[in-house]
């Protein structure tokens, strides 16, 4: 059985919507072999990161860079896991009210760094949660948990 590692910052009701409609996709029953580990990102450390097989990080952009909640977390993952989770697979989704720039750069540095392999692109979210932006998030959260057991 794979293991996807969910590690969210999703405080305000906007993200919270959207972690919700990202673990419905992660979770589609269709997808079978995998199991959904989610951690705050507060609360995520290291043992969460070595015994998962992929990742799936979510949560805001504040004042133009990557939420600190996050940053907290590979500050607290990154040596304990720099050498053993190289080609491991990622996604994730930040939201934005107008620019992700900074986010976007933060993540790829780090992610970089780790020497993880993107799934599928980052995904920014703009705005409220829409229809269009909870089928998004779902969409990725599915796509992410797939690509485990293909």
């Amino acid at each position: 059985m794979k293991r996807l590692l969910v590690v969210h910052h999703t405080v305000s009701p906007a993200t919270h919507a959207l972690h919700l409609a990202t673990l419905e996709g992660a979770r589609d029953p269709a997808i079978e072999g995998v199991e959904v580990h989610v951690r705050a990102a507060l609360n995520a450390g290291p043992v969460d990161v070595l015994e998962a097989d992929g990742y799936l990080l979510a949560g805001p952009v504040n004042l133009g860079y990557l939420a600190g909640a996050l940053k907290h977390f590979f500050d607290q993952i990154y040596y304990p896991c720099l050498e053993e989770t190289v080609g491991r697979p990622f996604g994730a989704w930040l939201h934005a009210n107008n620019d992700a720039t900074g986010g976007l750069r933060a993540l790829d540095a780090i992610t970089a760094g780790l020497k993880w392999r993107p799934a599928q692109a980052p995904l920014v979210v703009y705005g409220g949660p829409t229809t269009e932006n909870l089928a998004a998030v779902r969409e990725l959260g599915a796509a992410v948990a797939a690509g485990l057991v293909l």
